[in-house]
């Protein structure tokens, strides 16, 4: 990294938080200490307003925030890449908010650089048809609320049950997985941490009160150790141009893949249940055959055959 992008990066860092270390610094940008001391004092010397509290760390003076600056060619295009993304993942409630963003990027971009990043969205892009928007409350509403640590006030409808009811939570943190948004918060109805799927919330109102963050609280890790174990282990063969779907689309756990002699490949995949992996290897019907054990290749083979029994009988008379 050149000095000089390596000095902006250094007041960003500073200019997105309180206070930082010599060390924390370090270890962000891969440097030694000392280098980071040269760099402070080189900022403080141009004019940058640099204060060095002991004990404490290095700050900016209250108020000092950068113009614009201009993004490069490559920082342009990841943003690109990722809005993209993002509007196939956010809820439609942000989708206007990541709309506008983009627009301001292209505006402070030269116009030599604006009219590559013309090029590049209109040349990249998704031929998948996006997923129709989910009937859910404003995903902002929800991350204003967790950055502000006040409480929620959700109607929710939880799986298997036929009405909504009130919860008061503290919202602890907001993670996309399986398809969908998830809140995982503290929930005072049943005095505990709670996954809430935010699909399922039919309405959503931020408090006024606040709460004490849980400040050493990781929501990934929550997630991760209350997912189900996936205790049990099955070796499946597959066809090689159905590999690259297999290792895509099994999230429980794909633990060794072998090559073999005729060019395919088995996959040891772990699941929780035999009926959820069996439905799924049928829909790559002659391209996987289960290896081991013979109880799961018999639960294939008895969907197999019930859908086809399905089928041949034809739509229920009306």
């Amino acid at each position: 990294m050149r000095r000089l992008d390596r000095l902006l990066g250094l007041i960003l860092f500073l200019q997105s938080r309180r206070f930082a270390t010599a060390a924390s610094m370090a270890e962000h940008f891969g440097l030694s200490q000392r280098t980071i001391y040269r760099d402070m004092k080189a900022l403080a010397e141009a004019g940058v307003p640099v204060l060095a509290e002991a004990g404490v760390g290095f700050s900016l003076m209250r108020g000092y925030l950068l113009p614009p600056v201009n993004f490069s060619e490559k920082e342009a295009f990841a943003l690109a890449t990722g809005g993209m993304l993002l509007e196939r993942t956010a809820a439609s409630s942000l989708s206007s908010h990541v709309s506008s963003a983009l627009q301001k990027i292209r505006a402070v971009l030269p116009p030599g650089r604006r009219d590559e990043l013309a090029n590049l969205m209109r040349g990249m892009g998704s031929a998948a048809a996006p997923p129709p928007p989910a009937r859910q409350p404003d995903l902002g509403l929800i991350q204003k609320a967790l950055v502000r640590c006040r409480l929620l006030r959700l109607r929710y409808q939880g799986h298997g049950k036929a009405d909504a009811e009130e919860r008061m939570v503290e919202p602890m943190g907001l993670l996309y997985y399986l398809g969908r948004w998830h809140l995982i918060a503290w929930c005072r109805l049943r005095q505990g941490l709670r996954d809430f799927r935010v699909d399922r919330m039919h309405e959503a109102e931020m408090l006024g009160e606040r709460f004490v963050a849980r400040g050493n609280f990781d929501p990934a890790a929550y997630v991760r150790e209350n997912m189900p174990r996936p205790l049990l282990h099955a070796r499946v063969h597959f066809h090689p141009e159905a590999m690259d779907r297999a290792r895509r689309e099994w999230w429980l756990g794909v633990d060794e893949d072998r090559l073999q002699q005729d060019g395919e490949t088995v996959l040891n995949l772990s699941t929780v249940d035999w009926d959820h992996l069996a439905s799924w290897l049928l829909t790559f019907g002659p391209r996987a055959t289960v290896v081991e054990p013979a109880a799961l290749r018999e639960r294939v083979a008895a969907l197999a055959e019930a859908a086809a029994r399905h089928h041949r009988n034809g739509p229920p008379a009306t």
